[in-house]
C-alpha cells in the first residue's frame, strides 16, 4: 500500500512540475518586444507581431495559456536556465553553439542576413571596402557573431546595441556607416520606413549555416524533450491547418518558412 501511494505521489509530482500539465496549464514564454515586425509594442503598450501571434496560436493548439514575459534579447537564454520562463520565442536562430546551452524546436521561419548602407555604396563579397567603417549590430545575435569573426579582422569598427531600433535611429542620424542584421526585419523595420529613406541593401545576403544557423526556433531548457515534442507537434499542426499561413499573411508578402 505504501509503495502504491509512493508511486502515485511521484507521478502526480512529475505532472505538476511539467508546464504542460500544471494545474493552471500555463506556458511561460519570454520575448523581446523590440524587433518589428516579429515583436513590438503597440501604442497602448501591448505586445504584437509575428512571433507573438505564433506563440499564442501554439498555446491554443496545445490547450495551454500563454504567459508572456518581456525582456531584453540577450537575457532570454539565461532566464531559461534559471527557470524564470519555460520557453523563449523571439526569433532565436538555431545554431550549434546555442544548442550547447538550450534545446530547440525545429524552425518556424528562416531568414538570412544583410548589410544596409547609404544608397550607392559599393562593397564586394569580401567586404574589404568596410575597413574603418562603423557597423551596427544587435548584441548576442548571429550577426554579432558574424561581424566579430569576419569583419573585425578586416578593420571594421563594430558598434553593439541592445535593440535594432537603437541601431536604426543611429543609422538615420548618421552615427553609423552601416547595419548588419537579419534581412526581413532590416527591410521591413528600417528600409521600408521613413527612417530608412536613402538607405539600401549592399553586398550579398549571408546564408552560411555556420552563422545564420537552421532558422528561427523556440528555445527550451536543456533536456526538456517533452516540451520540445509538444511544441514541434503544434508547429506542424498550425502549418497543416492554415493558421500559420493566416498569421504570416498579416505581416509578410512572401513565405518566410523557407525550404
Amino acid at each position: 500500500m505504501k509503495t502504491t501511494h509512493l508511486i502515485a505521489g511521484l507521478a502526480l509530482g512529475l505532472l505538476a512540475s511539467s508546464p504542460l500539465f500544471a494545474a493552471e496549464k500555463t506556458l511561460r514564454i519570454g520575448i523581446e518586444a523590440a524587433y518589428p515586425p516579429f515583436a513590438y509594442k503597440t501604442p497602448d503598450g501591448n505586445i504584437a507581431g509575428f512571433d507573438y501571434d505564433i506563440g499564442n496560436a501554439l498555446c491554443a493548439e496545445m490547450k495551454v495559456e500563454c504567459k508572456w514575459t518581456e525582456q531584453e534579447y540577450d537575457g532570454l537564454i539565461p532566464s531559461l536556465k534559471v527557470k524564470k520562463i519555460d520557453a523563449a520565442l523571439s526569433s532565436i536562430t538555431i545554431t550549434e553553439e546555442r544548442k550547447k546551452s538550450v534545446d530547440f524546436t525545429h524552425k518556424y521561419y528562416f531568414t538570412g542576413a544583410r548589410l544596409a548602407m547609404k544608397e550607392g555604396s559599393q562593397v564586394d563579397d569580401q567586404y574589404e571596402a568596410l575597413k574603418g567603417k562603423r557597423i551596427g549590430v544587435q548584441r548576442a545575435t548571429t550577426t554579432d557573431r558574424y561581424v566579430t569573426a569576419v569583419l573585425v579582422p578586416k578593420g571594421v569598427e563594430v558598434v553593439r546595441y541592445t535593440t535594432n531600433e537603437e541601431i536604426f535611429m543611429d543609422m538615420a542620424s548618421g552615427r553609423l556607416d552601416g547595419v548588419f542584421a537579419d534581412t526581413i526585419p532590416l527591410q521591413l523595420g528600417f528600409l521600408e520606413s521613413d527612417k530608412g529613406k536613402g538607405f539600401a541593401f549592399v553586398g550579398p545576403e549571408l546564408k552560411d549555416p555556420k552563422f545564420v544557423g537552421e532558422g528561427a526556433g523556440i528555445a527550451v531548457r536543456k533536456g526538456n524533450t517533452e516540451l520540445v515534442g509538444e511544441l514541434n507537434k503544434a508547429i506542424d499542426a498550425i502549418r497543416a491547418n492554415g493558421e500559420y499561413q493566416k498569421i504570416q499573411a498579416k505581416y509578410f508578402k512572401t513565405d518566410i518558412y523557407g525550404d
